[in-house]
């Protein structure tokens, strides 16, 4: 039985450079402690904001300081924990630096109902009579856009003081996944075991042998079955905070508030699952396309990722950057370069497929004074290499604004993030189906990029059709239990199949119970699938020589949450308050599947 390296044996060069962070746990402790010392200094400006510009100048300055502390103890308390579920003071450090976050949010509180009773009137003249208060124009713009769902500040006190308890749920979440299961071994159609994590599930649902993926599939999900009243209990905990959030700030649904606050419009919500569903048909074709590719007479949801062709295509991860660097040469050299050396020099990358490593992949969000980390499972592959340019994107997109724009503006809101990511995906696709010409090759990256659809494009908006309907019964009262969670899901997922899958509706079900990331966070899922039309339509734009397409892509990174997101959009020269966009996406999606089907004779 093969085993997952331990993480003892990762050579340094395949992990991420947290030194950089802070050298030792116990300058992670330091700065935990100095974080908790300067609340007071934050804390002394509450009730004299009003007192005049210069006050408040230092307080907006005692803030920043806060934010710095508080976004590097974040990303280091995760680090260990991300690679190592098992380790005890990862774990330990995680739960430290999420208490005193919370704390800091609490303290910090009393910003927001303070400067809504100065008023916007004396705000403006402010602004009017010192360069000083430019900056804080969008700031004061959009809390006055939100004033009438802010609370008193003994309210937001509170609410703050809640984060950390709303954010156990979540937490608890990637524990048991990460840290407490242990799955069944997968078998091959020989017999022999393989070891099942959550570092080689994605590995084993590609490999060509299907009883090595039919056992890791069911395995993996028999294990979440097994645990489905515990996770149900968990995530109807995390849609109750939801609830009680929408409720506390005054709004008419959990989605209204969520969208709010990240100042979406809901139409863009209601439009992409709208053209979703009337694009179903189309991925029934694919299924059909798929099943008869395979030379299997029934479908199964372990064979969406099986390979198409016989012939394997290693890609290591030094070509990989190769690659993707190649694909992004459009965007100048100071975009290239950097992504080179923060993968080759900076060690930005911990991407060996360790024992205890979490699923999935991630890219952080840290202040200018130090760079961006991604954490994945490289194998070698051309998926791997997909996810690579993905989680690059991500790490850009932090790099350049996190340069560009204060602390109050860099972290851009989750609408934007997902068009970077996905930017990088489809330079780098276009860029190897225009070079690599080998027929097996371009079969690879058709199903690199359907994979990436299938994400995007199939499972994040079926799980925000899950997320819309949960959230309205909690709303209206009703019962959120592991039965009913796994029927909806099923439902959902037997709408999309169109009968051209054979349905597992227990293992199918419990979909939900495996997302422990993107359902703790309200309404993140259909933000990927607007990412990626954005993402294709600027791609568009620089592949087709738009003049100034690729820097108008660059000032996008650049804005961070400095406007409004659908604003940041127009900076990179495209509507995302229009359908257009995602329609043009689903028109590229059938193409790709209409060439598959060519390249497989099928």
């Amino acid at each position: 039985m093969t085993t997952p390296m331990p993480r003892s044996k990762v050579k340094k060069k395949q992990t991420w450079n947290s030194e950089s962070v802070f050298t030792t746990p116990e300058a992670f402790d330091e700065a935990v402690g100095d974080l908790l010392e300067s609340l007071p200094e934050v804390k002394k400006y509450q009730g004299h904001l009003g007192e005049g510009i210069n006050t408040f100048l230092n307080a907006m300055q005692a803030m920043d300081l806060l934010d710095q502390r508080a976004s590097k103890v974040r990303v280091y308390a995760s680090m260990s924990n991300a690679v190592d579920a098992n380790d005890p003071l990862g774990a330990a450090m995680n739960s430290k630096a999420m208490s005193a976050i919370a704390q800091a949010g609490a303290t910090a509180s009393y910003l927001e109902p303070e400067l809504l009773a100065i008023g916007e009137a004396t705000l403006r003249r402010w602004i009017d009579s010192d360069p000083r208060m430019q900056k804080f124009d969008f700031f004061f713009t959009d809390l006055f856009r939100k004033q009438t769902h802010v609370r008193s500040a003994e309210v937001e006190e509170l609410m703050g003081m809640l984060r950390d308890p709303f954010q156990a749920v979540r937490m608890t979440a990637g524990a048991i996944a990460n840290a407490d299961f242990k799955f069944k071994p997968a078998k091959d159609s020989k017999g022999r075991k393989i070891e099942l994590t959550q570092s080689t599930k994605n590995s084993l649902l590609h490999s060509p042998d299907r009883k090595a993926r039919q056992t890791a599939w069911e395995n993996y999900n028999d294990k979440y079955l097994e645990f489905k009243n515990t996770l149900s209990g968990n995530l109807a905990a995390s849609i109750k905070s939801n609830v009680f959030n929408m409720k506390a700030r005054n709004f008419n649904s959990s989605l209204e508030a969520t969208l709010f606050n990240g100042n979406v419009p809901v139409e863009m919500f209601h439009n992409l699952l709208n053209i979703f569903q009337k694009n179903l048909p189309m991925w029934h074709k694919y299924w059909r396309i798929r099943r008869k590719a395979l030379g299997v007479k029934t479908l199964h949801p372990y064979d969406v990722w099986a390979p198409l062709t016989a012939k394997k295509h290693k890609v290591p991860f030094e070509t990989a950057v190769d690659w993707i660097c190649e694909g992004l040469t459009p965007m100048g050299d100071e975009y290239v370069d950097t992504m080179r050396k923060g993968c080759l020099e900076d060690r930005w990358v911990d991407w060996a497929p360790n024992a205890g490593k979490r699923e999935g992949a991630f890219s952080t969000r840290v202040p200018s004074d130090t760079h961006p980390f991604i954490m994945m499972s490289y194998t070698d592959d051309i998926g791997s290499m997909s996810t690579l340019s993905h989680e690059l994107g991500h790490s850009i997109h932090a790099y350049y604004a996190s340069r560009a724009q204060p602390m109050m503006y860099y972290l851009y809101p989750s609408i934007i993030a997902e068009t970077a990511s996905n930017f990088n995906q489809a330079m780098t696709r276009a860029h190897l189906l225009k070079t690599k010409k080998d027929k097996n090759f371009q079969i690879a990256l058709l199903e690199e990029a359907m994979g990436n659809f299938h994400r995007y494009f199939f499972i994040m908006p079926t799980l925000a059709r899950f997320e819309l309907e949960t959230h309205q019964r909690a709303e209206k009262g009703q019962p959120l239990t592991a039965e009913s969670m796994n029927n909806l899901m099923a439902d959902l997922f037997s709408e999309g199949y169109g009968g051209e899958m054979n349905m597992d509706r227990d293992r199918v079900g419990i979909t939900w119970g495996t997302f422990t990331t993107h359902l703790y966070i309200d309404y993140y899922s259909f933000q990927y699938a607007i990412g990626i039309s954005a993402a294709h339509a600027i791609a568009k734009r620089v592949l087709d020589g738009v003049p100034n397409a690729a820097q108008d892509h660059i000032n996008f990174l650049k804005a961070g949450s400095s406007m409004p997101p659908m604003d940041v959009y127009k900076t990179a020269g495209i509507d995302m308050t229009s359908t257009q966009p995602i329609e043009d996406a689903f028109a590229m999606l059938n193409e790709y599947i209409d060439r598959l089907g060519e390249l497989t004779g099928k």
